[in-house]
């Protein structure tokens, strides 16, 4: 049950009689009798919410910052109509439009549309249906709740996106589609062709020259079928915001465009997200995008610090044959020494490695800020930071891995140029 502000109002008016006319026990029993049997009878006439019968439809996946509806269909059987408000509770991450006006004639239904504007990834859940029908003295109302259940999945954004098509152009080039084909360690033979000016020398070959009217030139192109593993840490580190939006973020949109370009290129590419335990594994399919999406979209950093140890085991024991290992990670001193570093000779030694970090553009501007004392204190703590980043790229050089660190609109493509270096080097 629930009560209107009209029933407020005429019980200041009824106040106001007893006041004015009747200033007694008797005439404030009188008023209070009155509004009783106003409301009981308002509440009787009110069409019953405890039968409606509910069902959704709509939107079950989003990508974060694209708009989508929920459709919620109420069927009224009883034999008054609901006449009122309907209340479709979503967490307030789900930026629904949640209230609507009710109206469902006796033997009826009715679909109300709520939309949402979600500011979060992950499983954005339904809570609750609340209904109020209103008597038809508008006095008081009947409420009640329901349970319908429905999950929209806020997919990452993938903003990286558009810079895949200028990355496919250079892979065109490094395949050879667009008559720039290289050679390299690593690379397969492509075909043979006539010699011409700016062609590598060593790329003759004479027993086919000997054989033509013409000097011959081999042609290659990089390797096909390479295994990529991808590597989320999804430990303590990864919750640090950068902006309005945690590390993790940032690191799963650089993943995602490392991704779409590898698995392009005809590579295999595998997907691990760890902390303590693996939290998410995608393997290579034709499917990868969306299969990578679905997957990252309800993963949440974690507290914790990440098990190094156990997440190098983890990568060793999936892949059996030399691979490109991209890990997705902090730079931070403390977690790279006493975690990663003892346990990184046993991965570089048999895969190639290479970490990618985001950087915070905050901590850049503070070491540039000078006008007061406390800025100069900012300053020195932010000057601090980066010679510890730059601390932690140099042993992670020195012990054969390449470091990508940027900030996070940054990120992806510097990681895709990476790629596609190693891919050009033959190193991949």
């Amino acid at each position: 049950m629930a009560i209107t502000g009209r029933l407020g109002l005429l019980a200041l008016l009824g106040a106001l009689a007893v006041g004015l006319l009747f200033p007694t026990g008797t005439g404030v029993a009188a008023v209070l009798a009155v509004l009783l049997v106003l409301t009981l009878v308002d509440l009787a006439l009110a069409g019953s919410v405890r039968a409606l019968r509910f069902s959704r439809s709509g939107t079950s996946s989003v990508r974060l910052g694209e708009p989508a509806e929920v459709v919620l269909t109420v069927t009224n059987p009883g034999r008054r109509a609901i006449r009122g408000q309907l209340r479709d509770a979503w967490p307030p991450s789900a930026g629904a439009e949640d209230r609507h006006p009710a109206t469902i004639p006796a033997g009826e239904r009715r679909a109300f549309t709520t939309r949402l504007l979600p500011t979060r990834r992950g499983d954005r859940i339904a809570a609750r249906i609340t209904v109020r029908s209103v008597g038809p003295l508008g006095l008081a109302a009947r409420q009640g709740s329901h349970q319908v259940p429905w999950t929209v999945r806020v997919l990452p954004p993938f903003h990286s996106r558009k810079h895949l098509p200028s990355r496919l152009a250079r892979l065109q080039q490094l395949d050879g589609r667009n008559a720039v084909l290289i050679r390299g360690q690593g690379t397969e033979f492509d075909s043979l062709r006539e010699y011409v000016i700016g062609d590598d020398v060593r790329s003759i070959d004479w027993r086919a020259s000997a054989r033509a009217s013409d000097v011959m030139v081999r042609t290659w192109r990089p390797e096909r079928d390479r295994q990529v593993v991808l590597v989320l840490d999804t430990g303590r580190i990864s919750a640090g915001r950068v902006g309005d939006a945690p590390r993790l973020d940032a690191a799963m949109d650089a993943a995602l465009l490392l991704a779409a370009l590898a698995s392009r290129a005809g590579d295999r590419v595998d997907l691990i997200a760890y902390d303590r335990r693996v939290r998410a594994s995608v393997p290579s399919s034709s499917t990868l995008l969306p299969s990578l999406v679905n997957a990252l979209a309800p993963i949440e950093p974690s507290l914790v610090e990440t098990d190094a140890r156990g997440m190098v085991a983890e990568i060793l024991q999936r892949t059996r044959r030399r691979a490109l290992v991209v890990l997705l990670t902090g730079l931070e001193p403390a977690p790279l020494e006493e975690g990663l570093f003892p346990v990184l000779g046993s991965l570089t030694s048999r895969h190639e490695v290479l970490v990618a970090s985001v950087a915070d553009p905050r901590v850049a501007e503070m070491a540039a800020a000078r006008g007061s004392a406390e800025s100069v204190y900012d300053a020195a703590a932010a000057e601090r930071a980066l010679a510890e980043r730059e601390s932690s790229t140099a042993q992670l050089t020195r012990r054969g891995v390449g470091v990508v660190d940027a900030v996070p609109e940054e990120l992806p493509p510097a990681l895709a140029d990476r790629y596609l270096a190693l891919k050009a080097a033959g190193r991949l």
